[in-house]
């Protein structure tokens, strides 16, 4: 599944349609009647997002926004209003009360699917550097210290020539704390004194959708790559709006560019990505020295433990799968006697690349001894873990390693993996996992190394290019 999402609305047929347009797109979906029921939907079932239509039967959506927001277990997940026609004082109300967004009935499936991509996929990067955020107090690395927080950097940038943009931004001056600049979509790839925290582009000129290629362009350079990007455009322009949401917009201003809109939407998008930051620096800088292995950069022994008992938590609370990969480069040791330790590290450093360069940015991937890798994959079926494995057994195996020190032409390495997926009921510990992964191991290499194996079943391999003779296909016992 994509994503666990809660619709919410007394009206039994709105949830119907509602619930098979989601399922369709392959959503997990669950229902609620009431605002009382959709409040224990989130306490027990921690939905990745809420669809709530604005008129319950026992409260108004801004009330039941109120209270996720102050549910400890949910201040952060995203909620959508639906209302059969919402005007401007509306919506105002509605984000002022904790929403994400207000949709009319009924819903136009383009702009809301887009929508539920855009939040969902932001939902997901926040819960995975929180989940490492996680990791790193368990292992006893100490919070630092809270930094001031200063005005936020944004760059409001007209892709057409907008008279109203200066009055907007004016008032945005007088409302907002942060430091507002104006700038040609031209200024905006190269602003001096590093990346505005926030771009707001402005697209409601004459041409639908002339924004979407400066937007596409910000993604896609690295400075830019963290800011929170506002995309602004008009009601009529559906599809554009749809089409900035996918191509990486972390909110949408759908009816002009609205200083009072704007002010209840900011704060959250800078809020936000302050908090990715964080994340992301504790990350890095607190676990760099302690959790790293300090010859490949990748993560040790000490940090993939506790962090995969967290995604075992986070599997059984999310009812999702995740797998374990165990991967041990093949004959080794005979590398590191007839080349030296030196032309040895320096394969597994490359090994490590191949492997990090082959794995979604979700997945974790581990040195844990001399030549043996684990592989963490949280929210992955069966089949995603078998591609993966033997994604990773090819890249290894397909290309000679031409390090220093090797002959010329370099020296074929190959790699047998291990492959295991909690039981049915998913609450094996996850050190009976990691014991069926290393059994799973130990038939890959006794049945002729370069294989894939997986832990309770057969596996059929996917060899493309095989190293010496076709490798047979391994199963490991329960």
């Amino acid at each position: 599944m994509t994503g666990r999402i809660l619709i919410v609305d007394g009206v039994p047929t709105n949830r119907i349609v509602l619930r098979v347009r989601l399922s369709s797109a392959y959503y997990e979906v669950l229902q609620a009647g009431s605002g009382a029921d959709a409040l224990l939907s989130v306490r027990l079932q921690r939905p990745d997002l809420i669809i709530a239509a604005a008129d319950l039967p026992d409260m108004t959506g801004e009330v039941l926004c109120q209270q996720i927001r102050a549910l400890p277990v949910a201040p952060d997940t995203p909620v959508i209003l639906i209302h059969p026609a919402p005007d401007r004082p509306q919506r105002m109300r509605a984000l002022a009360a904790g929403a994400d967004d207000m949709l009319s009935r009924p819903v136009d499936e383009l702009v809301l699917m887009a929508r539920l991509r855009s939040l969902l996929r932001a939902r997901h990067a926040e819960d995975e550097l929180r989940l490492r955020d996680d990791t790193r107090r368990a292992l006893g690395l100490a919070e630092p210290p809270a930094e001031l927080q200063c005005p936020a950097r944004v760059a409001v940038v007209p892709v057409q020539a907008d008279v109203s943009v200066k009055a907007v931004v004016s008032k945005l001056r007088a409302r907002l704390p942060d430091r507002f600049e104006i700038c040609s979509p031209d200024e905006a790839l190269r602003v001096a004194g590093g990346a505005p925290e926030v771009f707001v582009i402005v697209d409601t000129g004459s041409v639908a959708g002339a924004g979407l290629s400066l937007l596409t362009q910000l993604r896609a350079t690295p400075s830019y790559r963290q800011s929170a990007i506002v995309y602004v455009t008009r009601a009529e322009c559906r599809h554009e709006a749809a089409s900035a949401l996918d191509l990486g917009a972390n909110d949408l201003l759908a009816d002009g560019f609205d200083a009072e809109e704007l002010v209840l939407r900011l704060p959250k998008q800078i809020a936000r990505k302050r908090t990715a930051d964080r994340l992301r620096s504790n990350m890095r800088d607190g676990l760099r020295a302690a959790v790293t292995d300090p010859l490949t950069g990748l993560y040790n022994r000490r940090y993939v433990l506790p962090h995969l008992t967290r995604v075992a938590e986070r599997s059984i609370e999310k009812a999702r799968s995740y797998a374990l990969l165990l991967l041990d480069l093949d004959h080794f040791k005979t590398i590191n006697d007839a080349h030296g330790h030196a032309v040895g590290d320096a394969v597994l450093i490359e090994a490590a690349r191949r492997m990090s360069a082959n794995l979604r940015p979700s997945d974790l991937v581990a040195r844990i001894g001399g030549e043996e890798f684990l592989v963490v994959m949280p929210d992955t079926s069966e089949n995603t873990a078998l591609l993966a494995a033997e994604r990773l057994r090819s890249v290894i195996s397909k290309t000679p390693f031409t390090v220093p020190g090797l002959p010329e032409g370099g020296r074929q390495v190959t790699a047998s993996i291990g492959v295991a997926l909690p039981r049915r009921s998913r609450t094996e510990p996850p050190e009976i996992l990691l014991d069926r992964a290393d059994r799973a191991l130990y038939v890959a290499k006794n049945s002729g190394r370069n294989q894939v194996a997986l832990a309770g079943g057969d596996c059929a391999l996917l060899a493309a290019d095989p190293v010496g003779p076709p490798p047979r296909a391994a199963a490991a016992g329960p």
